[in-house]
């Protein structure tokens, strides 16, 4: 037994090392003081100050367009993609392909974007970071889609064809209720990685038009104040719950399956 707990102890001190800057992070976050190291008290005051910085807001706007846009369309070619792949394609190349962005670096997808952008001589700015999030996020509402794809049972699709049902009637009735969870989970997930995305958005992005990550860089490089402390709770609480509802949807998903 002394021997089976030892085993524990990397794990629990990985842990330990990734979490414990976190929660000083959301802790000095309500500082009332100005220090970003000794802590002076409880205060809410960080938070009002960031309701009063334009440079914020208008990144926080940027990033909820551009968030929202990517989503839409990144769950709408990934739910497509994933039918393809799943139902209408044996290659194991394809399949790869369609996956690729996901395992791709990000600084290798952003430059490769760039390089696209620049050769189309296509100017930068949220339309820009929209398409490349689009690229990054519609492999993985592919592969949580077609998780739910794989498993789900093909019986009433063939019973509507039988029936006489257009194959367009039957994805509408039959195939999207069926993958509405998987749909609704990959969404999540797209827009939780769209919202934290800093790389990709950094070579595609605008200088005028900058999302919240790259305004919390800007400001980091001039030192952590309280201020960014409660920037990057914030986001981090809207990471948690979608991350965290995109994993019930997904349970939800295996579930029916």
């Amino acid at each position: 037994m002394p021997r089976r707990r030892l085993i524990y102890v990397p794990f629990w001190a990985t842990y330990v090392f990734l979490y414990t800057p976190i929660v000083v992070l959301v802790v000095m976050s309500f500082n009332a003081g100005k220090s970003p190291y000794v802590f002076e008290g409880v205060s809410l005051k960080w938070y009002g100050e960031l309701a009063g910085d334009d440079t914020v807001l208008h990144g926080l706007v940027n990033t909820l367009i551009v968030a929202a846009g990517s989503t839409v369309l990144s769950t709408v070619l990934g739910t497509l993609l994933a039918v393809g792949m799943a139902r209408h394609s044996r290659s194991r190349l394809l399949d790869a392909l369609g996956l690729l962005p996901a395992v791709l670096p990000d600084l290798v997808l952003a430059i490769g974007l760039l390089v696209f952008y620049a050769a189309v001589k296509m100017t930068l700015g949220l339309h820009s970071v929209i398409l490349a999030h689009t690229v990054f996020g519609l492999a993985f509402v592919a592969a949580v889609v077609r998780t739910r794809l794989v498993h789900a049972d093909t019986s009433l699709e063939e019973a509507s064809r039988d029936l006489g049902a257009s194959p367009l009637t039957t994805f509408v009735r039959i195939t999207l209720p069926t993958l509405a969870p998987g749909i609704a989970a990959g969404a999540l997930l797209a827009f939780t990685l769209s919202l934290d995305e800093f790389v990709i958005a950094f070579f595609t992005a605008a200088p005028t038009e900058p999302t919240l990550p790259i305004v919390i860089y800007s400001m980091v490089r001039f030192g952590v104040t309280p201020e960014i402390n409660a920037l990057a709770t914030i986001l981090l609480a809207v990471s948690f719950t979608v991350i965290i509802v995109a994993q019930r949807m997904t349970r939800l998903t295996e579930s029916l399956s």
